[in-house]
């Protein structure tokens, strides 16, 4: 990719880019990288000031006669903190505050409040993959240095990311381009986390997956199903573009329900739901429950908040204003599962961690995020963090295995990484 028919630009807004030019660069499915979910959450107030994720787009365009085409890019954020990352780099920031060193700000590519693995380098399906990722990450680095943030960090990423980028991935030819203008030990550190995903195995029916697992097993999940069906409880399965203004108002307050109980204030606006909802429609998957025997039986008592992609279902959201037993499992897994098998999706990733999965069909599966860290001294110090990390992780994922319910004599799937199949 020669550099005189290149250009590398930094924009804090989508707003003047093409959605379709944009959207021509999400190849892998993944509904959290099109355009329509990305610029929606800035144009209705989840980003900036109010959650303190400040958009910095890097768009590659390449010179074609007169025009350019945008062929790569990198949604990414500046960060003045490191909450709803899901990649925890805390004692990082407070081992440089001991060394009176500014950790914050950073640069973070990822989806904000998103734990979703997903192509974070993106790359038009005509373009060489590996060469547009170095210049991405090259560009990506030369802006932390120039703005003097502490650092780059790309998170949940593809496992083919996490090799280009991985140290000794780059040449020393990459490494000394002009367009980065970096040291030569700049290399990105590569970290991994234990998610829980469930496979599809090619199952004709929910009864079908249940086949699969140990009796023991099999017998508890009927009955945390059937402790449902016993409360009287209505289960909807919805597209986003069909609810309502007041549906979506009783959503999100259910949605706002939980981190009132747990995590205090919730990122995501009204009027991102339900714009959200209206652009990708059948994108967004809704399971809305009713009692009908509650003083307000036409609104919902719980609801869970899912996005469908090309091979992935993702599950995101989860709240309820009175408890049932078992309807979280229902409302968040089993739900999942058969929207899976009925429409054909390869994999369902529910969210981060939770080992309660594991018992309900979701395999312990590694994930990958990449850091570049511009302090020398520190770079080293977490350089050896991780290698003493890493091998503690992927013994602990393997040994989570065992709790997996699928009798000894069944072929499951069981991915060791979390884009085997969204590669297709």
């Amino acid at each position: 990719m020669p550099e005189s028919e290149i250009q590398v630009e930094v924009r804090d807004s989508l707003r003047d880019v093409a959605c379709e030019d944009w959207n021509a660069l999400c190849t892998d499915g993944n509904p959290f990288l099109r355009y329509e979910f990305l610029h929606t959450l800035d144009e209705t107030d989840c980003l900036r000031d109010s959650s303190g994720w400040y958009p910095r787009y890097f768009l590659l365009w390449q010179n074609s006669g007169n025009q350019k085409e945008l062929v790569g890019a990198v949604p990414a954020y500046v960060k003045t903190h490191s909450y709803g990352e899901f990649v925890f780099d805390w004692s990082w920031a407070d081992a440089y505050q001991r060394h009176q060193l500014e950790y914050y700000p950073k640069l973070v590519s990822s989806i904000p409040f998103t734990p979703a693995t997903g192509a974070r380098l993106l790359v038009r399906s005509d373009q060489p993959f590996s060469d547009t990722v170095k210049v991405l990450a090259l560009a990506v680095r030369q802006f932390t240095a120039t703005q003097d943030y502490s650092s780059a960090h790309f998170l949940f990423v593809t496992e083919a990311e996490s090799k280009v980028l991985s140290a000794n991935a780059l040449t020393e030819k990459d490494r000394c381009t002009d367009l980065a203008g970096l040291d030569t030990a700049s290399d990105h550190l590569k970290r991994i986390d234990c998610q829980y995903h469930w496979h599809n195995d090619a199952y004709s029916s929910f009864d079908d997956f249940l086949a699969r697992c140990s009796a023991k097993r099999r017998k508890t999940i009927r009955r945390e199903r059937r402790h449902v069906s016993d409360a009287g409880l209505n289960l909807s399965r919805r597209t986003g573009d069909s609810l309502t203004e007041q549906e979506w108002r009783w959503v999100h307050q259910l949605y706002e329900s939980t981190f009132d109980r747990k995590w205090g204030n919730p990122s995501l606006t009204r009027h991102f739901f339900e714009q959200v909802g209206k652009k990708m429609g059948s994108q967004v998957l809704i399971i809305l429950v009713h009692d009908p025997t509650d003083e307000t039986p036409e609104q919902p008592v719980a609801c869970s908040i899912m996005f469908v992609g090309e091979h992935t279902l993702y599950g995101r959201f989860w709240g309820c204003r009175r408890q049932y037993h078992c309807l979280h499992f229902e409302a968040c897994y089993y739900q999942g599962i058969e929207y899976c098998i009925d429409h054909g999706i390869d994999r369902f990733e529910p969210g981060a961690q939770g080992e309660h999965k594991i018992t309900r069909g979701f395999v312990p599966t590694i994930t990958y995020s990449a850091h570049y860290i511009r302090h020398p001294g520190f770079r080293d110090a977490i350089a050896d963090f991780l290698n003493q990390e890493i091998p503690h992780v992927k013994q602990r994922c393997a040994g989570l295995s065992d709790l997996l319910p699928f009798r000894k004599d069944s072929v499951t799937l069981k991915a060791p990484n979390a884009d085997t199949l969204s590669s297709r």
